[in-house]
């Protein structure tokens, strides 16, 4: 037993123990409570945690900036209805987790998914099999799937028709695009803007992809603006804050010269020319004569801008980045250069058929030649061997100042994306000799059309132009104007209208190569060429469709309106029609119609219709060729057995005269036809014509040559 001393004395450390703990966890609390204090204190001065601001990461937990999309500016033709404008499209989905539930409980997934596939693919390019099989996964649980490219670039118009199904489950993600409500339209000169994404941002925006949506991106793509605000948990704007912003600033709109009447036709006629002898290129321009503005441009191969159907093989804009030899078309500035320089004399004699240079032969397309024959004879009959002589009484200084002096060799500045400037060999005579008639030297169809307009307009080369102003669409000031530019007078005026005198003798002359060129009720001035085209081995591709034949035509020949310029490239023919026919039919339609449009006077003369019923057809045509009628033949019988308009019609020189024979009838080619001559042709034949607008025809619904019998419906639209 403890003595009590003892224990009194245990007790009194026992409490000195427990007291001494007690102040140290006091103290321990003190010190813990002042250091974090002091750290709130810090935190709450500095306002920064391990390098991170408080401040800014709140404001970004409440802070949220909205983009502000910009419209892209539109592009119009020269009537100012639109060729390329801003859409929305829309990407579909399907949400698959059954986890997701709106009001009232009600599903958001897919509940019926036999009924959904039907239903899309009813509207979208997908098959139901397909769509059900998208719509079942058998691997895992996915929260949603998509329908590929089916499930993209959905028009407004088909989503309302999916929406008014009231699917379950899905759903649209709005997006902008592109339209081009004309589809094959001067695709390559105007372009195509596509959805691309931005790095910086993260959202995608529309940027130009060649033509004038790529030259003009930055001017039609426009800024988009922005609105930096404060939100709340449920998305209200929290008070005490001012809101921060910018305006958009919408895209520019631009004008083009571009008439859509005239493209229409073009368009049209291209495909004609395209479908019968599947050429490997294909250029047609029509432009003002006298200003140099481009009225219509197209090319083959080309592409549907607005499903961007072909667009693979058709990435190039060849009226600026293609270049090519251009042939017999090359003689007009060899003409010209000779002419202006005072070395031209069309009466001299030459010897036609050969012509060696240094050892090296110069041949005509003919070898054997004509003979002896003038200069001014040699032009008509596009006499290779007349044109190395010229160059070679000029000199070949002179001849390259004036290839100069027609800005070959250079660039236009169009503006355009990748233009080319051409080149040329010109070391030795031979070389020298060659470029007169358009062989070792290259060009591009703008450079031809700008040369051309020297001679059109009387010695005053004209700038070819595609667009005719800029504006603002939130002011609707024009922001900048384009127009006529004289660039040079490469020749005198009397020295332009001497070369159109010879080219009208190309068209008219009984010995002329352009005979099929001649437009009733217009004098024409043209020029044809033949080059051969080159093998990429610095020679020159061998065989029956190894070249490339052209047109450079105006009209009036007299005082020009308009000049057109046709390439076509390595075409499969196949001896039913020459080249320089299938080029006619692009160029007199198209000319004419654009002739008729701007109110051209053209010369009338009226005689009586003589009868030619019951003759046989072969001396019908010939008397009514006579009279300078244009003669439409129906059916491949012997014998007229009727024809409209009667006999002792007075009818203008050059209008339509109708034969009937007694074979099997097909159907004429009617695209560029007023409505009173198909109506004519329609009454003559017992065709019922059903027909919308008013104008020229554009459209048939009978194809060319197929067999028409008395009864049948023609549809027609006229414009």
């Amino acid at each position: 037993m403890k003595d009590p001393s003892n224990r009194s004395e245990e007790n009194l450390k026992a409490r000195k123990n427990r007291k001494l703990v007690g102040i140290s966890l006091l103290l321990i609390f003190f010190i813990v409570f002042f250091v974090l204090s002091l750290r709130l204190v810090v935190i709450a001065v500095g306002k920064n945690v391990k390098h991170v601001n408080l401040n800014e990461r709140a404001e970004k937990l409440y802070n949220q900036t909205q983009t502000l999309k910009a419209k892209r500016g539109t592009i119009y033709d020269a009537n100012g209805d639109p060729i390329a404008e801003d859409t929305s499209t829309y990407s579909l989905y399907a949400v698959l987790d059954k986890n997701q539930r709106g009001l009232n409980d009600k599903p958001l997934y897919v509940v019926n998914k036999a009924k959904t596939a039907r239903v899309l693919s009813k509207y979208l390019p997908i098959t139901q099999k397909k769509a059900l099989k998208i719509l079942s996964p058998k691997d895992g649980h996915p929260f949603q799937v998509e329908f590929g490219s089916a499930g993209t670039n959905i028009s407004l118009i088909t989503k309302k028709k999916i929406d008014a199904k009231h699917l379950a489950g899905i759903n649209f993600v709005q997006q902008q695009a592109r339209l081009y409500p004309n589809g094959v339209f001067s695709s390559n000169l105007i372009g195509v803007a596509t959805s691309q994404n931005n790095k910086k941002t993260g959202m995608s925006d529309l940027v130009g992809q060649m033509g004038i949506e790529q030259a003009f991106n930055k001017q039609l793509a426009g800024t988009n603006g922005f609105r930096n605000a404060d939100y709340d948990v449920y998305g209200y704007k929290l008070p005490g804050k001012k809101q921060k912003e910018r305006k958009v600033k919408n895209g520019d709109n631009i004008y083009t010269t571009i008439d859509s009447r005239i493209q229409t036709l073009l368009e049209s006629e291209m495909n004609s020319v395209q479908s019968q002898v599947h050429p490997a290129s294909l250029n047609a321009i029509l432009m003002d004569a006298k200003t140099g503005k481009i009225v219509a441009e197209s090319q083959r191969p080309s592409f549907n801008a607005a499903t961007l159907s072909g667009i693979g093989k058709a990435w190039t804009n060849t009226f600026t980045s293609d270049t090519f030899e251009p042939g017999s078309t090359m003689k007009i500035f060899t003409l010209s250069a000779s002419i202006d320089s005072g070395h031209f004399h069309g009466n001299d004699t030459y010897e036609s058929g050969r012509y060696s240079i240094d050892g090296k032969i110069v041949p005509d397309w003919d070898t054997a030649g004509w003979g002896y024959i003038t200069y001014n004879k040699g032009f008509a009959l596009s006499s290779n061997v007349a044109m190395a002589h010229l160059e070679q009484q000029m000199g070949p200084k002179t001849w390259k100042k004036y290839i100069q002096k027609f800005g070959f060799l250079k660039s236009t500045n169009s503006g355009l994306p990748n233009e080319l400037t051409g080149k040329i060999q010109f070391n030795y005579p031979i070389e020298q000799a060659d470029t007169a008639f358009g062989q070792g030297i290259e060009i591009t169809p703008i450079q031809m059309m700008q040369a051309l307009t020297a001679v059109s307009n009387n010695g005053k080369m004209m700038k070819p132009y595609f667009i005719s102003k800029v504006t603002d669409p939130n002011t609707g000031k024009t922001v900048k104007k384009y127009g006529p530019k004289e660039i040079g007078t490469p020749i005198r005026s009397s020295t332009a209208k001497k070369v159109r005198d010879h080219m009208q003798d190309v068209v008219y002359k009984s010995y002329g190569i352009g005979q099929d060129y001649k437009i009733k009720g217009y004098r024409v001035a043209a020029k044809t060429g033949t080059a051969q085209v080159s093998n990429g081995y610095g020679g020159y591709a061998s065989g029956d469709d190894s070249y490339l034949y052209s047109v450079a035509g105006m009209v009036p020949a007299n005082n020009p309106r308009y000049v057109m310029y046709i390439t076509m490239k390595q075409p499969k023919l196949t001896g039913t029609k020459t080249a320089t026919q299938l080029m006619a039919e692009i160029f007199k339609p198209v000319i004419v119609r654009a002739l008729q449009n701007s109110n051209t006077k053209q010369t009338v003369v009226k005689k009586q219709v003589p009868s030619v019923a019951y003759q046989t057809t072969t001396e019908a045509k010939k008397v009514l060729n006579e009279k300078n009628f244009e003669v439409v033949s129906i059916g491949d019988g012997g014998t007229v057995i009727k024809q409209s308009p009667a006999a002792n019609t007075t009818l203008a020189e050059r209008k339509r005269v109708f034969i009937l024979t007694n074979g099997t009838w097909k159907m004429p080619r009617i695209i560029g036809w007023n409505k009173k001559d198909v109506a004519e042709f329609c009454q003559l034949t017992g065709l019922k014509l059903e027909s919308t607008g008013s104008g020229y025809a554009d459209s048939q619904s009978i194809n060319f040559s197929q067999t028409i019998k008395k009864g049948q419906t023609l549809k027609a639209n006229f414009e």
